[in-house]
């Protein structure tokens, strides 16, 4: 029995908003409630309600430009960096800029939509 595990087909989460993401371990794709790993690209003039997560979730950005609002507070992270946001944190993902936004996002518990509590727009 191998004690790994590639994976070479990651679950392409329907969007609707333009924005790709592609889990590679987490619920929707290895059944992993304990984390979850994305690869994502946010167009440009993309956003999401704000939300409030019961998970940890990181961020590092390959490329472009990404905006975290954490309760009051405007934060851009650029390529290169990362961040942690810890668990039932009010956050409010975007991309404002004019360029794509591609990055990894994992997430511990994995996440999952009845983690997330998204606010109504």
């Amino acid at each position: 029995m191998k004690k790994y595990f590639i994976q070479k087909s990651p679950f392409v989460v329907p969007t609707t908003d333009g924005k790709l993401i592609e889990e590679h371990h987490g619920l929707a794709t290895t059944n992993n409630s304990e984390i979850s790993i994305a690869h994502m690209v946010a167009p440009p003039g993309w956003s999401e309600p704000f939300q409030t997560p019961e998970f940890d979730e990181y961020t590092y950005i390959i490329s472009g430009k990404k905006q975290f609002i954490i309760d009051d507070e405007k934060v851009i992270l650029e390529a290169g960096q990362s961040i942690k946001i810890e668990k039932n944190t009010r956050i409010q993902y975007s991309n404002p800029f004019d360029a794509p936004c591609e990055y990894i996002a994992i997430c511990k518990p994995a996440f999952s939509m009845d983690l997330v509590h998204r606010e109504e727009n």
